[in-house]
């Protein structure tokens, strides 16, 4: 990522040798014209030195200032002006308020000493003004006044790319809407695993967002709680959004590369005729398979599927239809597939419990969960959040217990994805458009993987993953 950011500062210089916008036109013609003066005398100079055989006296030069102001077509500014300026009123300046949870508008501005006519007036005035109504905590209303300490101005500022200004005028209060858009620019990150892909993301330098995102990419293939190994590597090419020049956000995942026991996975951001975006390997084959490897992210088995495991609270042989993933209470839980919920409730056993059919033939259950979020009936589409991990019914501890089902006998679901359907691919005659769109991630996840396996075979006092 020191790289990326290094090109990031190359290219700012180069930039900065450029004419700017804010340069005038007449201050580059007096720029240009001095250049073309100094080039002159210089060449006149050697001209005299050559046929007279000694150096000519020049003329001495006009103040360099006075020539720029010349050549600009104007004269320094007079005492009269500068006074003007001096003197020239200032604008009302903003007050901002930071919305806190349960506040209104009309709160706000009675405790700022507006009376409720002033209010009535910039709600219902302007076009958009109804929509003061709906602020929302941790948004930002700037307020305005004149002298007389009347309202002449409010902003509300939605989010960083948001804002909606309400002015004052003869007419009454008018609005305008200004929307923003960040820059994108395209970087990089490569790392390697010692503990566990969340800490290996850490020390690269990306946000939790963005190795979730990674996570869920990687989730039909890659079963991040039992798969991962200290010495798997993971390359990622993303966007970087800008505001002002400033870090804003993570952008979309371009394209990211996970090697596994030795076992590379690829992945590519694709637009396809249709105009769905989804990530698929170099072959063209969805990575969204129809089933997840795992129900959660970042976790650890706690008990495999075992059909003669001595149960820890009733302490006898009892079939474990199932696998337990250890986790901290709270941890989102993914359906594992699209589908539909055919149950949601609570029982001693099970505690809060989902479960969830997918097509005729699959079911998934999800037990102990500390709070649901679905109910009976509801559609999910793979990935949504169901609830979260806890303790609920017979459970010594938070973990999340998964079931699958096919056809209605319950199936190991470590090896029950060998089965199932396989993942969509394009379509022959998209492939071709499909390679060119693709091209550039590719060789860069090329070089990054060339540059991840020459740093390790490399001697190293330190398993730091790179950035």
């Amino acid at each position: 990522m020191s790289e990326a950011k290094h090109k990031d500062r190359t290219a700012v210089s180069w930039h900065h040798l450029l004419p700017t916008p804010l340069m005038s036109r007449g201050r580059l013609l007096a720029i240009t014209a001095c250049i073309a003066i100094a080039s002159g005398v210089a060449f006149k100079s050697l001209t005299d030195f050559n046929s007279a055989g000694e150096s000519a006296q020049l003329e001495k030069p006009l103040d360099s200032i006075q020539q720029l102001e010349t050549v600009n077509g104007t004269a320094p500014n007079s005492a009269h002006e500068k006074m003007a300026e001096l003197s020239a009123p200032t604008a009302p300046s903003w007050r901002e308020k930071i919305v806190k949870e349960g506040e209104t508008l009309s709160q706000i501005l009675k405790r700022a000493g507006y009376s409720n006519q002033e209010i009535y007036n910039i709600t219902s005035q302007p076009q958009d003004g109804k929509s003061l109504v709906r602020i929302l905590p941790g948004q930002t209303i700037a307020l305005q006044s004149d002298d007389s300490g009347e309202l002449v101005g409010l902003r509300h500022i939605k989010s960083p790319l948001e804002s909606v200004t309400y002015l004052r005028t003869d007419a009454g209060f008018e609005s305008q809407t200004v929307v923003r858009s960040p820059t994108s620019r395209e970087t990089w990150a490569t790392g390697i695993i010692d503990s566990s892909l969340s800490l290996a993301g850490e020390k690269a330098g990306l946000s939790q967002r963005m190795i979730l995102d990674m996570a869920n990419i990687f989730g039909g293939v890659i079963d991040f709680a039992l798969d991962t190994r200290s010495g798997d590597t993971v390359q990622l090419v993303y966007e970087e959004l800008f505001l002002d020049d400033k870090h804003f956000k993570d952008g979309e995942i371009i394209a990211a590369s996970f090697t596994n026991q030795g076992e590379t996975f690829n992945a590519f951001r694709y637009t396809d005729a249709n105009a769905d975006t989804n990530y698929y390997n170099e072959d063209g084959v969805s990575m969204r398979k129809a089933f997840l490897m795992a129900p959660l992210d970042f976790t650890r088995v706690s008990s495999n599927f075992n059909m003669r495991r001595l149960h820890p609270i009733h302490k006898t042989v009892r079939p474990h239809r199932g696998t337990d993933y250890a986790a901290p209470t709270g941890t989102p839980v993914y359906a594992a597939g699209d589908g539909r919920v055919v149950q949601a409730g609570y029982t001693r056993a099970n505690g809060n419990y989902v479960f969830i059919k997918h097509g005729d033939k699959y079911v998934t259950k999800y037990l102990h969960l500390h709070k649901r979020k679905v109910k009976s009936g509801q559609r999910l589409l793979q990935g949504q959040v169901l609830g979260t991990v806890g303790s609920t019914g017979s459970a010594t501890g938070p973990h999340l217990h998964y079931e699958f089902l096919v056809n209605g006998t319950h199936r190991n679901p470590r090896t029950v994805y060998k089965s199932l359907p396989k993942a969509r691919a394009l379509p022959e005659n998209e492939m071709a458009n499909f390679r060119q769109a693709i091209d550039k991630a590719n060789t860069q996840l090329t070089i990054l993987n060339a540059n991840n396996n020459m740093a390790m075979r490399k001697p190293s006092h330190s398993n730091d993953a790179l950035n």
